[in-house]
């Protein structure tokens, strides 16, 4: 795909600073409790991020993290927002589920008024990707089918659901990124998924970027763009290259801390979509 015009569009953020991060279970591959976490180190990479959004021109609001759960700092699992209407997460594993709650009440504190608990297991982006023309939502280790069409209800969009296979890749944004969602541009990598999902993304992204297994690997897909800018973790040196050749610009993170949780920079991140 030849390099067209990009132009960021200014993004709102809602992120949880990783104050009581820990890994003292295991609810994904990439997870150990035997080894340690950096603890200040975690902060002043998350503090990076942060900062880059906002020095990129972006709102970055933040959730005050609890001590009982860790993992809050994942604040892409805790919801999705779509034109302003918040559909909660509900967390498949019960070290947390009071995450869900906790979004729940920053979003009915801060005004939203179509806020919906959900009926279903999903884990919010996570699990669920936003494009111009769709939602597209990933199945298999995390969130239910039965959430699809809950989403589907719920936000008006057609949702299309991709069968996950690889357990490294446990959430769709692991595997996925949404790279220009007025235009339906996405980079994902194919391993990740059924033969017949590979089909479906086949088919309705002939022209998307295609992802290494080195660079997944390294959760490159993990990223999150402004339609211009591409933030994504640093090790993920294969796909910054095909970034640029599309008239991206590629902006490395190192989240090596928060990778020992299975997590990198579209973890960190959930989009506040108005």
């Amino acid at each position: 795909m030849s390099s067209v015009p990009r132009a960021s569009t200014r993004r709102r953020y809602l992120m949880c600073p990783p104050t009581y991060y820990r890994v003292t279970y295991s609810i994904n591959p990439w997870m150990d409790p035997g080894k340690p976490v950096d603890l200040p180190l975690a902060l002043a990479q998350w503090e990076e991020l942060r900062d880059r959004y906002r020095a990129l021109g972006h709102t970055v609001e933040e959730l005050a993290p609890r001590p009982d759960l860790p993992d809050m700092v994942f604040a892409a699992n805790g919801a999705t927002v779509v034109d302003g209407k918040v559909l909660g997460a509900r967390f498949a594993h019960p070290e947390r589920w009071a995450e869900a709650t906790a979004h729940l009440e920053w979003f009915r504190s801060h005004g939203y008024a179509q806020v919906r608990e959900p009926q279903h297991i999903n884990e919010g982006e996570g699990d669920f990707a936003v494009t111009a023309t769709w939602l597209l939502a990933g199945r298999g280790f995390r969130s239910s089918p039965l959430s699809h069409p809950e989403a589907q209800e719920f936000f008006g969009r057609p949702v299309i659901g991709l069968d996950l296979v690889d357990p490294r890749y446990y959430h769709l944004d692991t595997a996925l990124c949404v790279l220009d969602d007025a235009r339906d541009e996405i980079m994902y990598y194919p391993g990740a998924f059924s033969p017949g999902s590979r089909e479906v993304l086949r088919r309705l992204f002939p022209d998307a970027l295609i992802a290494t297994g080195d660079d997944a690997a390294a959760l490159g897909l993990n990223a999150v763009s402004d339609g211009r800018h591409v933030l994504l973790p640093q090790a993920a040196v294969g796909l910054f290259g095909p970034l640029r050749e599309r008239g991206f610009e590629p902006v490395g993170m190192d989240l090596g801390e928060l990778l020992k949780g299975g997590g990198s920079v579209k973890c960190c991140t959930q989009e506040l979509r108005e």
